[in-house]
């Protein structure tokens, strides 16, 4: 398969006092378009850093992070803004929503930074909205909605650009198991339908089964490759 996501010789490290801490050591890596990778270490061990350096919210120390055909690592801060608005969805523990906006509002920010008309945006946060399963809670405040459909209204403001690449951070972290097993078969099932990359650091050795791969890292270096069976209980949509 090809790569969507090619990382050569990555270091970063950062100075406190005196004191120069590496975090991530000369690190390659290679991710197919398509693929669900899980990333899960200890905390320190530079899962996060990775996540942030591949989706553009941060910039290495050196090596080469290409995205695509982008070699984000020597992008300006000003260009980076531009690539993630149009290339990576972000999910995150905590939602990030806005809680005087609607669902539906919450999910055509990301589209506010585009040139596109109202009636395109429109069409695509139904769209999105639709896909999570949500379109009868479109008129919600966040606070009217439970954890795991906020959840989705965040995974569907990730969507609703249709990037190449979806980020997750600890995405179950605040949810309760049946929650957590709704959004990660909810992960699984935008991963088959519409053939979308995501990358998920997780804590949880349960949510990282949904996953096809995982990297195993500590003190930055790359540990551990394990690749999961596909598992019955994942072959159904979501409703």
């Amino acid at each position: 398969m090809i790569p969507i996501v090619r990382v050569t010789n990555l270091t970063k490290s950062f100075s406190r006092g005196s004191e120069k801490i590496q975090v991530l050591d000369n690190l390659v890596l290679e991710v197919p378009k398509g693929q669900f990778l899980a990333l899960m270490g200890p905390s320190g061990s530079g899962k996060t850093t990775l996540l942030n350096l591949i989706a553009g919210l941060d910039s290495p120390t050196s090596g080469s992070i290409v995205v695509g055909d982008q070699e984000i690592g020597a992008m300006s801060e000003s260009q980076l803004a531009r690539w993630r608005t149009r290339h990576v969805g972000f999910i995150f523990q905590f939602y990030h929503l806005l809680p005087v906006l609607t669902a539906y509002e919450n999910v055509e920010l990301p589209l506010l930074l585009l040139p596109l008309s109202a009636s395109e945006r429109k069409r695509q946060v139904l769209t999105a909205l639709d896909l999570v399963g949500l379109s009868d809670r479109m008129s919600h405040r966040p606070g009217q909605l439970s954890g795991g459909q906020q959840q989705r209204v965040g995974i569907a403001r990730a969507m609703v650009t249709d990037p190449d690449l979806i980020v997750a951070d600890e995405p179950t972290g605040d949810l309760d198991s049946k929650s957590a097993e709704e959004i990660l078969n909810l992960l699984v099932e935008l991963k088959r339908s519409l053939e979308k990359t995501i990358i998920m650091v997780t804590h949880d050795p349960k949510a990282a089964l949904y996953a096809e791969r995982v990297l195993h890292l500590e003190k930055g270096r790359l540990v551990q490759e394990v690749f999961n069976p596909p598992s019955p209980r994942l072959a159904g949509s979501i409703a």
